[in-house]
């Protein structure tokens, strides 16, 4: 039974003081206008960013010791969830925690162009707003269209920092389309060309039919299937089938025998060019150095012998299309075979004589009319289930073709040797270091980057094409006057024709400069001199590769420098369940609607809406509105901006999937009120007593060095926690002191001495009060920063000083720490809680009644009576052996030190009755409660999509009800045997 429940019988102010300590009715009236009754976050919140900007408290000075980071651009796509959230309120607990230790903090803000992803959302919006196509309106218009977008996105998505309190230095606020970005991406490319890693080469490259573009391996997504499954395509009317074998025959040139291939891709077949088997297969001995007769190009493709065939698999044969396959590709260069390409940019089957009937047709429409015609010669085998992985394009949904074009690539080897080997030396650090194999992994595995885009939104790749007479040549220069300077160098005078590439860099190229533009690279600016290398790079692990990989290695290639000493890593918001955030499940949460609380009837309108602007399909609008429906029935409730930044710090944020519920929100939000309220208690006495500074007291008695030594003890952890970016400590220390400790216990403790000690003992207690304040609200300020500095400030002494300037809590806090104290203290309590426990499980906790504690240690409990008796409502005697004849008492163990007993003498038979009544629905409902959490956690696939931090949260609820259930049931057998005695 928590402590909080027994403060309903405790009064939370006293009703009458003694004349010396009397306070007029003004002050209770100025007390509420500035600290209304209630904790009402929207009023808390409200003028204090703008107060700190307008102080320029967010403003890095070039000074030292310094601390230097970014944050993440978002995309500007959209607004921001829960997943930025959570990085925002990483960065500024750090931050914030910086500045107060006295560090010159430079945080750069900034937005990401986002090239595929913004392109594609600006196109849906145009055919569901406009009805219109980019090509329709052409690139010039389009591109005013994407600005607009950015705008009215960057807008909000800067209103929303601001509203979560990230303080960020906005005078460095930096766009990765602007110029200055501009100008960096530019000057990289120029070098990476100059020094030979940038090249052009005809290669097979993934592309995405919808986008018309080439994407990157990290941008494909491996979707697994058993067997055959129905899978949305777009372009099609209905669904295409996948996970399916197709076996058919090759006929052999010159004899009547048959070989047969499988394949999961049978349009393909129209490109294939050889069959390859293993040159040990027995079976195919025979058919070394033949010919087999293509039935739909008329020609004949040769058996070729390739160690890279599986004899085990399908037939032991492999048709060989390396038009559209990175093996395939691999064997015909093996082989000297020729390339055939099938498939077009589009999607759709190639207009060639060869291809016959099959022109022009969509790839997976093809499919099925290949078959039929297979079967129509006699060469269908057969189709069987085949498990495979399909690539899927993450930003469109689009099924991945491997096409053959030129595209433009950057050597990746060395640069990604260079970036394993700073974290083997230990130059650049990875937590958790368990990200380090995974890191090894992708670096020395790694293939060439295909760096350009077939879109218009984005950086125009700055390489031209000239030429001069029969000679031709590339070159590569920030503008077309330096081009063609350039050009006329290489070819001996001014080229007859020049022309820019038209394709754009991929984004991840721009966004891997980031930390060089923000600080004003290519130019020797002060930001630069002073700030690079960045001290910290904090992220969510799942773009490590997209992203952090490629910073380092371009940060280190073009300034010889890594771009940052450190990277934190931390894990991917997922809801209540363990499930990842999604929008057809409806389970995407909008910081702003955890802040200011939204209806269920407010959130399924932004789902409608969002089908509406074309962001969601009609079955994704209808998925999202369900899971809405059951998540969600009674909407989110108010709770502020520093209850949300707590929610999200208080989960592991170095695990992988990190699981967000809103109750836990609103569990904060309650935290916050009562240092709320503790706070106006302290304001109440400090007004009546006279006391204003906010030092420690000068004669504490026992119950302050124990409030004081458990504050010493936050303090350490709390900072042990900022120092290792491992928050969840720091929260669950603040937590602990301020709502168990120091709410709970030590307030309640002190109010009869300020209503009834002596002036000195109030005094001394009213001073430990705004102590533990004062040191506390500087511990949660990098935390919660709002509820922080409205009260910091208006604590005696502090005189409107803001939270942000104050030095953080140190060695002066930490020195309180007295282990005999807490162990004499913490004796009093755990009798305290077992009281307050038994009369919770029985009912009984409003009624003060008699107890009698058996103890080994009678005198830290001696010394803790009179904080016992207030604080469960009780009157306590203190023995080696009760008098208490057994049945009539109910009988809890504390420890291995003493045994606390409850007198049933003075219950009538009708509170008897009803207390048998009470135990009984108290057995049922934790009954039922654990009947739940055992099915839940016995599910298929509990283990695999739920996150281990959740999963030992789960077993230890699990633990606590079957406990508690056990206690209760052997209280009632003994009250049933009390009955039939």
């Amino acid at each position: 039974m928590k402590l909080t429940k027994y403060l309903r019988c405790v009064k939370n102010f006293p009703t009458h003081v003694s004349c010396s300590r009397r306070i007029k009715g003004e002050f209770f009236t100025a007390l509420d206008n500035v600290f209304p009754k209630a904790y009402k976050p929207a009023a808390v919140e409200r003028g204090v960013y703008e107060y700190w900007e307008e102080n320029g408290y967010f403003s890095a000075k070039n000074i030292e010791p310094k601390f230097s980071l970014v944050l993440p651009p978002p995309n500007v796509t959209g607004t921001l969830h829960l997943g930025h959230a959570l990085t925002a309120a990483i960065q500024d607990a750090l931050v914030r925690w910086h500045r107060m230790e006295g560090r010159d903090v430079l945080w750069v803000p900034g937005l990401d162009h986002a090239g595929i992803a913004t392109q594609t959302v600006v196109e849906r919006w145009l055919r569901q707003k406009k009805n219109v196509t980019r090509h329709e309106i052409g690139r010039e218009q389009f591109l005013e269209e994407v600005l607009n977008w950015k705008n009215e996105k960057g807008i909000i998505i800067k209103q929303q920092l601001k509203r979560f309190g990230a303080s960020l230095d906005w005078s460095r606020e930096i766009f990765t389309m602007d110029s200055r970005h501009n100008d960096a991406v530019m000057e990289a490319m120029v070098r990476l060309w100059n020094t030979g890693l940038v090249y052009r080469r005809k290669s097979l490259i993934n592309w995405s039919c919808e986008l018309s573009s080439a994407i990157s391996d990290i941008e494909v997504d491996r979707l697994e299937l058993s067997g055959p499954t129905e899978l949305t395509v777009p372009g099609y009317d209905g669904p295409v089938v996948f996970g399916e074998l197709t076996n058919f025959a090759y006929r052999v040139c010159d004899s009547d025998e048959k070989l047969v291939v499988s394949t999961t891709r049978p349009e393909t077949m129209l490109g294939d060019v050889a069959v390859a088997v293993h040159p040990s297969d027995a079976r195919y001995t025979h058919l070394h150095n033949t010919y087999l007769w293509h039935p739909f190009r008329q020609t004949s493709i040769p058996v070729i012998c390739d160690a890279m065939v599986d004899m085990q698999f399908g037939t032991g044969a492999v048709k060989i299309t390396p038009g559209h396959s990175h093996v395939d590709w691999e064997v015909a260069q093996r082989h000297n075979l020729p390339l055939v390409s099938v498939i077009d940019e589009s999607g759709c089957i190639i207009p060639h004589h060869q291809f016959g009937k099959f022109q022009g047709m969509k790839r997976f429409e093809a499919r099925n009319a290949v078959r039929h015609e297979l079967a129509n010669l006699g060469l269908l085998q057969g189709v069987q289930p085949h498990s495979m992985q399909v690539p899927v394009c993450s930003r469109s949904g689009d099924i991945v073709e491997h096409l053959l074009k030129d595209q433009w690539f950057i050597s990746c080897k060395k640069m990604a040797e260079r970036a394993a080997d700073a974290v083997r030396e230990g130059r650049l650090q990875i937590e958790p270091t368990s990200f380090h194999s995974t890191w090894f992994n992708w670096l020395e595995n790694i293939r060439d980057w295909c760096i350009s885009r077939q879109l218009w939104w984005g950086h125009r790749i700055p390489l031209y094409f000239a030429t001069k007479n029969n000679s031709s040549i590339w070159v590569a220069a920030a503008s077309l006057p330096q081009a063609i300077k350039e050009a006329s160098s290489l070819l001996g005078s001014e080229p007859d024709s020049i022309s820019q590439d038209p394709d754009v860099l991929d984004t991840w190229f721009s966004s891997a400069l980031y930390p060089l533009s923000a600080l004003g690279w290519p130019n020797k600016t002060d930001d630069m001199q002073h700030y690079y290398p960045l001290d910290l790079m904090e992220t969510g692990h799942d773009i490590l590769f997209f992203w952090v990989a490629r910073m380092v290695m371009l940060g280190e290639e073009l300034t010889g420098k890594l771009p940052f000493k450190k990277i934190s890593l931390h894990g991917i918001i997922c809801d209540a369940h363990g499930r990842k955030m999604s929008k057809s499940l409806g389970n995407v949460i909008n910081p702003e609607d955890v802040i200011c609380g939204i209806t269920l009837k407010d959130l399924q309108q932004q789902v409608v809406d969002s089908h509406k602007t074309g962001l969601l399909s009609y079955k994704e609008m209808e998925l999202a509105l369900d899971g809405q429906q059951k998540m969600f029935p009674s909407g989110i409730p108010e709770c502020g901006t520093d209850a949300l930044r707590f929610t999200l710090l208080s989960h592991n944020t170095k695990s992988h999937f990190i699981s967000f519920d809103v109750r836990e929100c609103e569990t904060n939000h309650h935290f916050c009120n009562k240092v709320w309220q503790a706070s106006r208690f302290a304001l109440y006495w400090s007004a009546a007593l006279g006391v204003s500074t906010c030092g420690p007291p000068p004669c504490p008695g026992l119950m302050d060095r124990w409030v004081l030594s458990q504050l010493g003890e936050a303090t350490t952890t709390v900072t042990t926690g900022l120092q290792s970016a491992d928050l969840c400590l720091a929260t669950t220390a603040l937590k602990d002191f301020l709502y168990a400790k120091f709410c709970d216990v030590y307030v309640e403790t002190t109010k009869p001495v300020l209503r009834d000690g002596s002036d000195d003992e109030a005094a001394n207690a009213c001073q430990t009060l705004l102590y533990c304040l004062d040191v506390s609200l500087r511990l949660a300020s990098p935390i919660m920063p709002f509820i922080s500095e409205q009260l910091y400030k208006h604590l005696p002494g502090n005189h409107g000083k803001s939270a942000m300037l104050s030095q953080f809590p140190a060695a002066d806090v930490q020195k309180w720490q007295d282990p005999e104290i807490n162990s004499t203290v913490q004796s009093g309590i755990e009798i305290l809680s077992a009281i307050r426990t038994l009369k919770g499980v029985h009912g009984f906790y409003k009624k003060h009644v008699p107890v009698e504690v058996e103890t080994a240690r009678k005198e830290p409990v001696l010394a803790m009576m009179g904080v016992i008796e207030l604080l469960a409502n009780c009157t306590v005697h203190v023995s080696d052996k009760t008098g208490l004849a057994r049945k009539q008492t109910l009988t809890d163990t504390v420890g291995d030190h003493s045994l606390v007993h409850i007198s049933l003498e003075d219950i009538s038979q009708e509170q008897y009755d009803e207390y048998i009544g009470t135990l009984t629905k108290k057995e049922t409902k934790i009954k039922k409660t654990l009947d739940k959490m055992i099915e839940r956690t016995t599910k298929k696939g509990y283990e695999r999509k739920v996150d281990k931090e959740t999963q030992l949260r789960h077993s230890e609820m699990i633990r606590q009800l079957e406990e508690e259930l056990r206690v209760l049931r052997s209280y009632m057998d003994d009250n049933r045997r009390r009955s039939s005695g």
